[in-house]
């Protein structure tokens, strides 16, 4: 496929563009063979970038954090953009005064990380986001999968998207339009999430940094959070964890090649070397067997499979 017109746009707008980009450089997992188009844009080039895939039929797709994906080992077809370099925030003048309310609310670009969301919301006294402390990652990939973590989900404090359209539009969703449920919004899966709205409570900094620090130390606990993984590997089941199924199942400590089932927490796969995203389809595949064997359910999987 012939790129020039798409390297020649990049070249004169300064956008890093990279070819056969190792997708395992990109990723929690550390895992995925290379994209052959690997591309880090500003947001105010991202409407015409688009407009140029389209017209040279470059499949893209958007990735913030490269946290909850699993990339096949034989790479990704098309184009990768990165939203790295989308992460700025700002606070927004609410619509009811100050006096009135005690609602706030902040702009966020979707390449910003949830760390960097939570540390503001600290700094500025703002509550609504404290139990997804922890949860890596970025803006737009929690904003995509619902993020969620001790009776906390993003879609808590969404109040609205923008995201970029396949032919260079704008699109805002209200919260409503996008019909969060559980690991999931109503989203266009060709479309890119350029920023949301959020809203949020004014609380006191120290008492939301407390319940930040105790949410941060449970995970740390019960989570491998110092190794290489993409977090829930499945969808819990109603009232069941995912975890528990695949703990009861006998599977806690399982290993395919350099993946395995964290002895910590069971829903997590971790890369312990030179894992592969074959080795870690095996080990999904074998999990969820065991586990609709013993209890007769089927596992859905909340990590997304991306590439050939």
């Amino acid at each position: 496929m012939n790129y020039e017109l798409l390297r020649d746009f990049c070249i004169s707008r300064g956008i890093d563009i990279r070819f056969d980009e190792p997708m395992s450089m990109h990723t929690s997992l550390k895992i995925g063979g290379p994209a052959d188009i690997a591309l880090f844009p500003d947001e105010p080039f991202l409407p015409e970038l688009i407009k140029i895939l389209a017209k040279e039929k470059i499949p893209c797709i958007g990735i913030g954090g490269g946290t909850n994906i699993l990339v096949k080992d034989r790479g990704i077809e098309g184009a990768v953009i990165f939203t790295s370099k989308m992460n700025n925030i700002k606070s927004q003048q609410s619509a009811v005064s100050s006096r009135q309310s005690d609602e706030e609310f902040i702009f966020v670009q979707s390449g910003c990380s949830l760390k960097k969301v939570i540390n503001l919301c600290i700094e500025h006294g703002l509550s609504g986001m404290e139990g997804l402390a922890g949860i890596p990652g970025s803006m737009g990939g929690a904003i995509a999968g619902n993020a969620g973590s001790f009776g906390c989900e993003i879609k808590d404090v969404v109040k609205s998207v923008n995201l970029l359209m396949p032919d260079g539009s704008i699109k805002e969703l209200s919260a409503s339009d996008m019909s969060f449920q559980y690991r999931s919004a109503n989203i266009p899966s060709d479309s890119i999430i350029l920023s949301a709205v959020l809203s949020l409570k004014k609380d006191e900094p120290f008492e939301i940094k407390k319940r930040v620090t105790e949410f941060i130390n449970e995970k740390k606990s019960k989570q491998p959070v110092s190794k290489a993984s993409a977090g829930c590997v499945f969808k819990n089941h109603k009232d069941t964890a995912a975890g528990k199924l695949i703990d009861d199942a006998g599977c806690k400590g399982m290993r395919i090649g350099h993946i395995e089932v964290s002895a910590m927490h069971a829903n997590f796969f971790v890369n312990a070397g030179n894992g592969t995203c074959d080795d870690f389809l095996r080990l999904m595949d074998i999990v969820s067997n065991k586990v609709k064997e013993k209890f007769g359910i089927i596992l859905e999987p909340e990590i997304r499979i991306l590439g050939r």
